[in-house]
């Protein structure tokens, strides 16, 4: 091929530029002359084609950027004329490629250059590589011309053989640039130019697809669109029909389904919450008028939308006014304002570290307050979320039995509502507030389920971030709500329920906390009540004092704040009746003529022949009721010889675990009887008969252990229980004293019931700790650990020369 392009005789030719512009051999194309470049290499060829046979001859070279390419295309100028358009203009044939050489001179005002044909033969025949290329590109060509409807220019492409020239048809190809016009025309190799050619057609046509699959799936969606668009504006249509014919004013569905996804777009949802509810308004959207889906959505919707998903109330960091504020609204209960000004302490630290959510969780607080009723558990609960500068929301679980009223109802059921802490949550405003589960251990369960098992969840801060309510089915964040659980008996709450909550025990009021707290906050309340002043009614501190420790003994102040008000109430009655004159001020010595005879009348102040001690075989126990701290007396006798009946009977509904107790009592003695010097033959061959007084009220422990073997020693000994003891503890077979619990109650009941002197096991010792320290000073407490040391402590000394006589039953 390199003998043959040197047989080639070297060329000297007008240059004739293409601005932007390329053309390959076998192209025809028309130049405008109006163009000084090309008008002056026409003119040049044709004064040269004078002198020489044949048609004038320019060399075309594309000028890219100011810049000639190399190699260039011979092209002979077929004819002068005029163009379409009517401008001047010549009919260019390109014949094959030029090497451009050195510049030259010529006539005209044309650039004139040397140059030398390049040889672009094949061999024939072709080898069946190149075959195949051909066939390639003329398939590709054929599928690109029909998809633009050149269907008479695919006869003349199939017609071509020639592989230079096949390469050199693409010229036409309006997608090629002009850089990649310029490689085919520097590509002298006829087989490497069709290569290139059918690599820039195949790259082309899968542009097209990819343009023309993205075309197709806009078009698509702009078709779905304006479709959706044209039937929803005819079922308005429709619809406005229907409603001017019925004479229904009403909104139409389309509408209210139009102002559900403006409002649900418009609102601060999380994001999972808003993806649910906009397909619930897509459910809406398709929903009829009768269909009762609808209203159920409607409803599911607005309670959505009303619930407060990013609203959280500021706390208040300020501790010491905090403190000053639960000081101020509760006296005592110390427990519960310093756990509350601890969580503030800590809350406040995390704010300032930026650590208010670590791991997806807040720091919320489940507490459980539990103590007998009136001491201002549920009020606390008000304190609290006062105190923190939040919103407070009071939850009654007293006598709830099922379980969907905590966790909510499925959308299935006519009706259905989400549970009450949903609603706690809508009702407060914020997604932070002070919830107040009330009376928790009065949670009920039968067929419909166990709601203390579905608190469960709710109250676990290691799962209540994720709540999920039956009627939402959305995930809801609990985990920044401090929730105050209300109970009066411990062991009415589950164990589980009660293990995923920080127990805080209140175990009742002194007789001075009483009266500081009547002073301060239930008298100003009740003499509002009574339509009384401060000025008018005053109470003097005896009086509040014997109120609270004669009329009234509780662990709360409930009963105490009800005689309060029955005292103004006679004050403004009798006033009103002309028979008492205002300002008054009340006294201990004017309650008897208001309210009557005291109610409870200490033992020590009873006459001694009137007391219950007074005979032997009745001790005085301590115990801890739903109601708080409590005495409780044991009565013990002996059968008559002559009735027979050897045993053991126990009254006053007890327990298994009481009963228990009393065996326990009555083996001891009768195994160490001779040892205390008690005549134990008795109990061979004479019934004893256990009494707790109070028989309606049912009673279980062991803590009346070493009462019942007191009663039992004091009756067999014929010595008297003193009256100023009173004891609890649980007894063993070999007399040792074991730990009870309820102390502090224990010791609070014996107070306020005039006892001076307890015995408790000396293992409970430390839970004197939690006792008030003016209770304390007012009691002397032995702790002891034998029955031996109880016996010595309780029993009065015997009368000297007396024998000890043991009273039969009545």
């Amino acid at each position: 091929m390199a003998a043959e392009s040197a047989a080639f005789t070297p060329l000297t030719l007008p240059v004739l530029p293409l601005d932007d512009e390329v053309v390959l051999p076998g192209m025809v194309v028309p130049l405008d002359l109006n163009d000084a470049d090309v008008r002056a290499a026409v003119e040049a060829a044709q004064a040269a084609a004078r002198s020489e046979p044949g048609k004038p001859k320019v060399l075309l070279v594309p000028r890219v950027d100011g810049t000639y390419a190399g190699t260039g295309v011979l092209g002979t100028v077929e004819q002068v004329g005029r163009l379409a358009d009517g401008d001047p203009g010549a009919l260019i044939r390109g014949r094959g490629r030029v090497k451009i050489g050195a510049g030259t001179t010529g006539p005209g005002a044309a650039l004139w250059v040397e140059g030398t044909r390049i040889d672009e033969s094949t061999p024939d025949p072709l080898p069946g590589h190149v075959t195949d290329l051909v066939k390639e590109y003329k398939a590709l060509a054929t599928a690109w011309l029909r998809k633009r409807g050149a269907w008479q220019v695919v006869d003349r492409v199939q017609a071509i053989d020639d592989v230079s020239a096949l390469a050199d048809n693409s010229g036409y190809s309006p997608f090629l640039t002009t850089e990649q016009k310029v490689e085919l025309l520097e590509t002298a190799d006829p087989v490497a130019r069709l290569k290139l050619a059918t690599q820039q057609l195949r790259d082309h046509l899968a542009e097209q697809e990819v343009a023309e699959t993205i075309a197709k799936d806009v078009q698509e969606g702009v078709d779905k669109q304006q479709r959706e668009f044209l039937l929803r504006r005819q079922l308005e249509a429709v619809r406005k029909e229907l409603r001017e014919l019925n004479g229904d004013g009403s909104k139409d569905s389309a509408e209210e389904s139009d102002d559900y996804r403006a409002r649900v777009e418009a609102a601060d949802l999380p994001e999972k919450v808003r993806e649910a509810a906009l397909k619930e308004v897509d459910k809406l959207e398709r929903s009829s008028d009768q269909s009762p889906e609808g209203s159920w959505i409607r409803t599911w919707l607005d309670t959505v939308l009303e619930l407060p998903w990013n609203e959280r109330s500021e706390d208040a960091y300020d501790i010491q006014g905090a403190k000053a504020v639960l000081d101020a609204e509760h006296s005592g209960l110390e427990d519960v304002k310093e756990r509350i000004t601890e969580y503030l302490a800590v809350r406040k630290r995390r704010a300032e570290r930026g650590l208010g959510v670590v791991g997806g969780r807040r720091g919320g607080a489940v507490l459980a307050l539990v103590g007998p009723p009136g001491v201002g558990k549920t009020s606390l609960g008000e304190s609290v979320a006062h105190a923190m500068g939040r919103t407070f929301v009071r939850v009654a679980l007293g006598g709830v039995r099922d379980e969907a009223e905590i966790r909510g109802h499925r959308r299935t059921y006519v009706g259905a509502l989400p549970g009450r802490i949903v609603r706690a949550i809508k009702e407060a405003g914020s997604m932070n507030p002070v919830v107040l589960l009330d009376e928790i251990d009065k949670v009920g369960s039968d067929f419909r389920g166990d709601p203390a098992a579905a608190l469960l969840e709710v109250l676990d801060p290691a799962q209540n971030h994720t709540f999920r309510d039956h009627y939402l089915e959305v995930e809801l964040d609990l985990s920044d709500v401090v929730f105050l659980a209300t109970a009066n008996v411990l062991e009415a709450i589950p164990e589980a329920l009660l293990d995923r909550m920080e127990l805080v025990r209140l175990d009742g009021y002194t007789e001075d906390e009483k009266v500081v707290i009547a002073r301060d906050h239930l008298l100003p309340r009740q003499l509002e009540r009574a339509g009384l002043s401060k000025d008018e009614v005053t109470l003097d501190e005896s009086a509040l004092r014997k109120l609270a420790g004669e009329y009234t003994r509780e662990a709360g102040v409930r009963t105490l704040e009800r005689s309060i008000a029955r005292l103004l109430r006679k004050v403004a009655a009798q006033h009103e009746l002309g028979r008492r004159e205002l300002p008054f001020t009340l006294t201990d010595a004017d309650l008897r003529s208001l309210l009557g005879r005291p109610h409870h009348v200490p033992e020590s102040a009873q006459d001694p022949a009137e007391r219950r001690t007074a005979v032997p075989g009745v001790a005085t126990g301590l115990a801890v009721t739903g109601a708080g701290g409590d005495v409780l007396f044991v009565e013990a006798s002996l059968a008559d010889p002559e009735t027979g009946g050897a045993g053991l009977t126990l009254t006053g509904q007890l327990g298994d675990v009481m009963k228990e107790s009393a065996q326990i009592a009555l083996s001891f003695l009768r195994s160490h009887g001779a040892e205390l010097e008690l005549p134990v033959a008795d109990l061979k061959d004479r019934g004893v008969h256990i009494h707790f007084p109070a028989g309606a009220v049912p009673k279980d422990g062991p803590s009346a252990g070493i009462t019942m073997t007191t009663a039992l020693a004091s009756l067999l000994s014929g010595r008297l229980v003193r009256t100023d003891v009173a004891m609890t503890g649980e007894v063993s077979l070999t007399g040792r004293v074991l730990p009870i619990g309820g102390v502090k109650q224990k010791l609070l009941a014996a107070h306020r019931a005039g006892v001076t002197t307890v015995i408790i096991p000396k293992r409970n010792e430390p839970d004197l700790d939690d006792v008030p320290a003016e209770v304390l000073d007012k009691l002397d407490v032995h702790t002891v650990t034998d029955v031996r040391q109880v016996l010595e402590l309780a029993l009065a000394p015997a009368t000297s020369g007396a024998a000890p006589e043991v009273p039969a039953a009545a």
